[in-house]
């Protein structure tokens, strides 16, 4: 058996897992390298550290924030100045290069991800003459002698037809060569004697549809980097492809902290309900990613080091532990493991301490606090913009919400870089915060006397708080010192479209609202 890395096998106490020293001295290495001013206050009573996230107290204005090639490893770095909300997802979406490698997959498991090849035309569409209408298929001018049997989609190539002749014809059936047109059912009439008459002027060419009209074998249908949605696996089948060639579902790992968290039942006895385990898997595949495994560790410093240590995947996401108390220990891990900090501390209302880091070459963990809207902010805020490059969507321009469609005088921001971002004006004013940037959950309501689409700021906007979220079309960004009535500010898209029409919800305010 090979012995647990950077230690002998034979230092093990006898009847202790080698595996478990190598973690404890892992762990008692990160936590004497702490900076004194990072460890937990120790005559503050209680396990946990509250949240930064939960206090309006000013943050320090911030500084310039290390980017991915500039920060210092944790286990020789002191505390970070709070990078800016947008330094913090330029540099998620920074941290790597761009997707990796390409897979082909079968039509049927192609949906939500991205062409990492041209989609070309592996054929003339159509690839014959067809039918665009049942009917008759006439040959030189009329009337015609219809006979024969009828003409059928599927079938073997039918005879030629001479001069005055016709068959009756289906949709979708092959054309005879030297046909001149084909007659709709309801535009013609067959007389006694067999004979066709047109109710109304044939022109050459009607109702056929001719080889190659939509595109010729070699054309070039979607470019690499396309999404690959329902009318694409539509248009994918129909140019003959069986497989496409697209970029692999980036694989995420869920890591809920937390000893005081109930799977089920009612809160009791200082515990709570863990509302982001049911949340934070569904809302990453939402992203377009393969969560592979949702864990949960409580406040287990060992067993978080060895699930980190152990993880495979693209990313790791982690809930709670963030800040500096007792029992977070989410930056011992990091220190334990050397890992890169690219993000510490964000100056974003909630959501304050969440962290970006680079495990290794190819693999990212994200930490979130541990409060719900605190840990959708942080999802936002550094997982979304890393796993949009991870899964080849980062120039994706393919996708929009049926609102943002209904609504041309919107622009999109960052050159369109970010189909997520664009605008809309606030309906009401949204408070800010002294130094820190602000996410707060809208809807967007029409305004029947302006005909302006408006973005109405919801109540339940605290860290912990998920009424609101769970009632939004988005989230809006308020700058540091807030936002004014009609003002225009950017809308972060949850990754989902719907419009639910709540009752209660009125277009000329938020009065009565029930979030």
């Amino acid at each position: 058996m090979n012995a647990p890395r950077g230690r002998s096998a034979q230092t093990a106490p006898v009847g202790v897992d080698p595996m478990d020293v190598d973690v404890d001295e892992a762990l008692a290495l990160a936590n004497d390298n702490r900076p004194h001013h990072n460890r937990p206050d120790a005559t503050r009573p209680g396990g946990r550290r509250p949240d930064p996230a939960d206090s309006e107290a000013p943050t320090a204005p911030t500084a310039a924030a290390p980017g991915p090639n500039t920060a210092s490893s944790p286990r020789h770095t002191s505390r970070h100045t709070a990078t800016s909300w947008a330094m913090a997802r330029r540099t998620a979406a920074r941290a790597e290069r761009g997707p990796r490698g390409a897979t082909g997959v079968p039509l049927d498991q192609a949906l939500g991800l991205v062409l990492a090849a041209p989609l070309t035309a592996l054929t003339d569409l159509p690839s014959f003459d067809t039918s665009a209408m049942d009917g008759w298929v006439v040959a030189g001018p009329g009337p015609w002698a219809v006979g024969g049997e009828g003409l059928l989609a599927g079938h073997e190539p039918p005879a030629p037809l001479a001069d005055g002749e016709a068959a009756a014809i289906a949709t979708g059936a092959r054309v005879p060569s030297d046909a001149t047109a084909v007659i709709r059912s309801e535009h013609g009439h067959i007389d006694a004697g067999g004979q066709l008459h047109p109710l109304r002027e044939v022109a050459h060419g009607q109702d056929i549809r001719p080889r190659g009209q939509e595109c010729r074998s070699g054309d070039l249908l979607l470019p690499a980097g396309a999404l690959v949605t329902p009318a694409v696996l539509g248009l994918a089948a129909a140019a003959g492809y069986d497989t496409l060639t697209v970029v692999p579902r980036p694989t995420v790992e869920v890591l809920i902290l937390g000893d005081e968290l109930l799977t089920t039942g009612l809160p009791r006895e200082g515990l709570i309900r863990d509302a982001l385990g049911p949340m934070l898997p569904h809302w990453l595949r939402a992203l377009g990613v393969e969560v592979t495994a949702v864990r949960r560790l409580g406040d287990d410093a060992k067993a978080l080091l060895k699930a980190v240590r152990e993880a495979d995947t693209d990313l790791v996401v982690t809930t709670g532990g963030t800040a500096f108390g007792p029992v977070d220990h989410v930056h011992p891990t990091l220190r334990a493991l050397d890992a890169e900090l690219l993000v510490d501390g964000v100056a974003v209302r909630p959501g304050h301490p969440m962290l970006l880091a680079r495990l290794k070459e190819g693999q990212h963990l994200v930490g979130l606090p541990g409060n719900p809207l605190a840990a959708v902010s942080g999802l936002l805020t550094l997982a979304e913009p890393l796993l949009r490059v991870l899964s080849g969507r980062a120039q994706d321009q393919t996708h929009s919400s049926a609102q943002r469609q209904a609504h041309d005088g919107r622009r999109q921001l960052d050159g369109g870089r970010n189909p997520e971002a664009y605008t809309a004006p606030l309906h009401a004013p949204a408070p800010g915060h002294p130094h820190d940037t602000r996410l707060i959950p809208i809807v967007l309501r029409q305004d029947d006397g302006s005909g302006h689409e408006w973005a109405v700021p919801l109540h339940y906007n605290g860290p912990a708080m998920l009424r609101g979220i769970a009632a939004a079309d988005g989230l809006a960004v308020i700058p540091p010192g807030g936002a004014k009535e009609g003002q225009e500010v950017e809308i972060l898209d949850l990754p989902w479209s719907w419009n639910p029409g709540l009752p209660g919800l009125n277009p000329a305010g938020n009065e009565g609202c029930f979030t």
